[in-house]
């Protein structure tokens, strides 16, 4: 299994734009081979930085999978419009922050 994680810093205040982003996209991952799941998280404000931090979290078959994801045509449809979304275009604070993981155990 194969993890791949973005972390993306959201000006405070901008928290509901941001999600309400996520939760109205086009998702095209369940039509991809070795997909497993998804998720949207919401961590911990940083009030002195103004920002809370978020991680796109998905878990696929293999490496490999997640690789033929980020090269594939629905990967280019689902991120044509990153970063103009009107309001939420403003909630960024730098690009997001990727991180991969292969899964050594697991239940």
């Amino acid at each position: 299994m194969f993890i791949a994680m973005n972390r993306f810093k959201v000006a405070s205040g901008s928290e509901a734009a941001f999600e309400q982003v996520w939760k109205n996209r086009d998702s095209m991952l369940p039509e991809m081979r070795g997909f497993r799941d998804f998720h949207l998280l919401r961590g911990p404000a940083n009030e002195a930085e103004g920002y809370t931090l978020y991680v796109s979290h998905t878990l696929w078959a293999t490496r490999d999978d997640f690789l033929a994801w980020t090269k594939s045509q629905n990967f280019r449809d689902a991120h044509k419009n990153a970063g103009k979304h009107g309001p939420a275009a403003q909630t960024y604070l730098g690009p997001p922050q990727f991180e991969g993981f292969t899964v050594v155990e697991g239940a």
